[in-house]
């Protein structure tokens, strides 16, 4: 694709970076194949392929509009279509870019600009959303059906098990899991444990920082990233052979971090060695040898391989693995690769399209009747659940003997 970037673009970093994206792209169409708001929506400009074009045109001087934001907005940023190019066309960063630099030219209502700063305020933060969980949880009878059905059960975490082992790997306790699923990383612990590895929460680390990143508040992404660093430094530096995401979300944005803090003379170094240390907690099971564990067996099972996963970390078929050498009997589900609409804040942003999603990703799901639905990530897990008829939990607790 051919570009002449605005001058004020021209020669920036940011600028730089768009314009070697955009050239990649061949405009061949393969992506909108896969794009779940093409496929329901129908409009080339909620397609991948017209996003970029979108992107293009704003970057080259002329004037983003409403329409503009509209458009990539409505992307989930799924990187489905990262997938599916032949060309290795980076969309996740170019539409990071290209949200970023509309939202300069055209602005937020006020209405968008507080739920906005809302979910900014709470949800990274972990005792905030704690607090209004419980609160939640509380009033949950006054409150409307709709929000009484996105409302996580309560989970008994079990025992953490003592630091024991030689091996030792960290795992990021996160914002909104460690009051929503809390068994998630205990069970991770457990499991862990029982292979011969100690897994170490530290409490100084938090929030990835996706979700200010994907709201365009990329300052307030950065100064995550750098608390959570300085926070696993030490640990790192004493030996720990690994940064273990037990949320596919939060996994690919840490995974990002070289990239993100690339400019930044002080992290851009400890950024790489971060990013190169994390893995998914499925990477990690592959690697090890699950003969000591007692399963916990639900047959068949339909796994939900989250959009961060299988495009955003490039382990499609992964997690299947796992469970398959583990024993499990999986179900077909159909059209595996399309998102189920959580996609961090976009199922509170964009409610309508992702009602749409989650429906057509349970029928998927179900039409293998399956007494169980697998996910790994929490931000999925909560979706599905809030609609689905089965239960619906993280991966890891079957592979926990004492979970439930």
């Amino acid at each position: 694709m051919q570009t002449n970037l605005a001058e004020q673009f021209k020669n920036t970093p940011l600028g730089l970076e768009a314009d070697a994206i955009l050239r990649s792209c061949v405009h061949c169409g393969f992506c909108t194949a896969t794009c779940p708001t093409y496929q329901i929506q129908s409009d080339e400009l909620d397609g991948p392929r017209g996003r970029i074009y979108l992107i293009k045109q704003v970057l080259e001087g002329q004037p983003a509009t409403a329409k503009t934001q509209l458009h990539l907005d409505r992307c989930l940023t799924c990187r489905s279509c990262e997938s599916t190019c032949p060309s290795g066309v980076e969309y996740g960063h170019l539409v990071d870019i290209g949200r970023a630099v509309v939202e300069q030219q055209v602005g937020r209502t006020w209405r968008e600009k507080l739920l906005r700063g809302t979910l900014r305020a709470i949800i990274p933060h972990r005792q905030r959303f704690a607090t209004l969980l419980k609160l939640g949880r509380l009033f949950s009878p006054l409150l409307p059906a709709a929000l009484q059905r996105k409302m996580p059960a309560v989970q008994d975490a079990g025992l953490w098990p003592a630091v024991r082992h030689a091996r030792k790997m960290l795992v990021l306790q996160g914002c909104a899991q460690p009051a929503a699923t809390p068994l998630t990383n205990a069970a991770a612990a457990r499991v862990l444990d029982k292979l011969g590895v100690s897994l170490l929460e530290i409490s100084t680390a938090g929030c990835c920082g996706a979700l200010s990143h994907h709201l365009n508040a990329e300052h307030e992404a950065q100064d995550f990233a750098r608390r959570n660093i300085d926070a696993w430094w030490p640990y790192i530096m004493a030996g720990a052979e690994a940064l273990v995401m037990t949320a596919s979300g939060c996994g690919v944005m840490v995974k990002d971090y070289g990239h993100l803090l690339r400019n930044d003379p002080d992290y851009a170094e400890k950024a790489e060695r971060v990013s190169a240390l994390t893995r998914d907690l499925v990477e990690v099971l592959l690697q090890e040898d699950l003969s000591s564990l007692t399963l916990l067996q639900h047959e068949p099972i339909a796994v939900h391989a989250p959009c961060t996963l299988q495009h955003g970390q490039k382990l499609s078929g992964s997690l299947e693995q796992l469970m398959r050498r583990a024993g499990f009997t999986l179900t077909s589900v159909p059209d595996a690769h399309l998102c189920c609409g959580s996609a961090g804040t976009y199922s509170i942003l964009q409610p309508t399209l992702s009602q749409q999603l989650l429906q057509q990703k349970l029928t998927a799901l179900n039409s293998g009747q399956p007494s169980l639905i697998v996910t790994a990530n929490v931000g999925c897990q909560l979706h599905l659940a809030s609609q689905s008829a089965i239960p619906v939990q993280h991966w890891i607790t079957l592979f926990d003997g004492a979970g439930n």
